[in-house]
């Protein structure tokens, strides 16, 4: 009998064929390419091929997908660096992310991953429907200030269902956390070479103009006069760098708790990311991330305490922990201190002069008191818009590419302090409700981390409660940048998700790592045997 073949097995001869004249077709424009001497051109064209290949992975399983998103937005700062800081390069990862959105949203239709209800979202979306109608304020110059406001403040906020549909089990959360620690040791470790060589180390000669201040920062002792840079590492600013260190620094700590609960085997990694991220720290340059990285780790050691395992007799190992940290962070430092003395001592002098009371030159009280509450003040004086705002955006991180495209000054309402920012932008209203949706938060947070006290998560959970908690207010007394860096808040929103996926994990039977395994008598055994049988 003849063999029918289906219309797709007769039609593949001409597929192939077409296929082999568009590989042709496309050889023969990047030879074109190449002989011109249009390098940046064939860039973009392998960046797009390289996006394109992503955007198939996320669509076919989204978990995987997720992580291409992920590292490309750990990333995205180096590539924007070398190419040119080309706008379309700084939405890259906002596309790959609204396909992780759409692939996730499609699978929870079909029933096959978790939806949960966030309990704070009732205080959230007042927030943002004030935000929405602020895009609308007479004293907006355009609407495109109000639809980037809402990208700043919303569009990351749906990570938290995807931190919680990501981790179902602990190989999850291992995976997830594995993934941050080789990114903090990666990323750190630059920073350190780069505060040590120089900023030309991974940056390009000539940076865009658009980045060329933030890249090449240097300061000045205020008593002493030594002069040092400011690494950025992977990112096109010191600034982020020195955020990423916080929240690299926060999550570490919790994950290198969690993965001894969990395992009697020492988490190495762990313990030398911390180490890495003290030294980077250091070099930094930064008061406000040396800081920030100092009261986390005495703020997560006294919770790590507190919630130990006392009950299970293993509270010991988070004191190990804790002893472990201290020990690699000092040797970190010391290394640094002793093989690159004049690098370590420029830094250690600016933190002296400007921190330590008894200095000519103290500046912290002024710092983190007097200048935001001054920058606050001034909201309510100029133009007497601090009752309705002049429109959501208007003084948000990015108004420059806004008034570029425009081809207009851009508004001149912006201050650093960040209530004073959102109260420029939405009026009174809008810093009432920050802070009513930030206490939403944090107190539904704090009942997970509860929950979880005495299991195996609790040292993860306490760390991402922290970090919500410094990122939702003393990062925003002093500036809405930390919240509006897409870094900051994809970091907070995520692993707010993973926070409330993890009692469910915890109860999970199959996994025991917490309490001890009872030693079960011969006889025993032989009565279970007989009761098999």
């Amino acid at each position: 009998m003849r063999e029918t073949r289906s219309p797709l097995m007769r039609s593949q001869p001409v597929i192939g064929l077409l296929m082999f004249l568009a590989a042709l077709w496309l050889a023969w424009q990047a030879g074109q390419t190449i002989l011109s001497g249009n390098f940046r051109a064939l860039e973009f064209a392998a960046l797009g091929v390289a996006v394109c290949g992503a955007a198939i992975i996320i669509l076919r399983n989204w978990r995987a997908g997720f992580y291409s998103f992920f590292i490309w937005m750990l990333v995205e700062d180096l590539v924007r660096k070398y190419m040119g800081n080309s706008t379309l390069l700084f939405f890259g990862k906002d596309v790959l992310l609204g396909l992780v959105y759409v692939a996730l949203y499609l699978e929870i239709r079909r029933g096959k991953e978790k939806w949960f209800r966030a309990p704070f979202l009732l205080f959230l979306s007042l927030f943002f429907w004030l935000a929405v109608l602020e895009i609308f304020n007479e004293h907006s110059p355009n609407i495109l200030y109000g639809l980037l406001g809402l990208k700043l403040y919303f569009y990351y906020v749906p990570l938290i269902y995807v931190g919680y549909a990501l981790v179902r089990s602990d190989e999850d959360v291992k995976k997830f956390l594995n993934v941050n620690i080789i990114a903090a040791i990666v990323i750190a470790a630059i920073g350190i070479i780069q505060a040590i060589r120089g900023n030309h180390f991974l940056n390009p000669a000539q940076l865009a103009p658009d980045l060329r201040n933030l890249g090449n920062l240097q300061k000045v002792t205020p008593i002493s006069g030594e002069v040092f840079n400011l690494p950025d590492s992977v990112f096109v600013s010191a600034g982020r760098l020195d955020m990423f260190l916080i929240v690299g620094f926060v999550l570490c700590m919790g994950a290198t708790g969690y993965m001894l609960l969990r395992s009697r085997r020492r988490s190495m990694a762990g313990f030398f990311a911390i180490g890495t991220i003290g030294a980077a720290t250091l070099l930094c340059g930064n008061r406000g991330a040396l800081l920030f990285v100092m009261g986390s780790a005495l703020a997560l050691s006294a919770g790590f305490i507190w919630g130990a395992p006392w009950r299970w007799g293993q509270a010991h190992r988070i004191l190990k922990a804790i002893r472990n940290s201290v020990i690699v962070g000092a040797l970190a430092l010391a290394t640094v201190v002793l093989f690159f003395p004049q690098k370590a001592g420029s830094r250690i002098a600016f933190y002296s002069e400007t921190l330590l009371p008894s200095s000519s030159a103290y500046q912290l009280s002024n710092r983190t008191w007097d200048y935001p509450l001054q920058n606050l003040l001034d909201v309510f004086g100029g133009q007497g818009h601090w009752i309705v705002g002049t429109g959501t955006g208007t003084a948000s991180l990015g108004t420059q590419y806004v008034s570029s495209l425009l081809g207009q000054p851009p508004p001149n309402d912006w201050v650093e302090e960040g209530f004073g920012v959102l109260i420029a932008e939405m009026g009174i209203l809008a810093a009432v409700l920050w802070i009513l949706w930030g206490a939403a938060v944090l107190y539904y947070s704090w009942k997970v981390v509860r929950r979880l006290r005495g299991t195996r998560f609790f040292p993860l959970a306490v760390a991402i409660a922290w970090y919500a908690f410094l990122l939702i207010f003393p990062m925003t007394w002093g500036s809405l940048s930390g919240y509006q860096d897409y870094l900051c808040s994809i970091y907070m929103w995520l692993t707010i998700g993973i926070l409330f996926r993890l009692p469910e994990i915890a109860a999970n039977p199959a996994v025991s790592a917490t309490a001890p395994s009872r030693q079960i008598s011969g006889f025993e055994r032989f009565r279970r045997a007989i009761h098999v049988h």
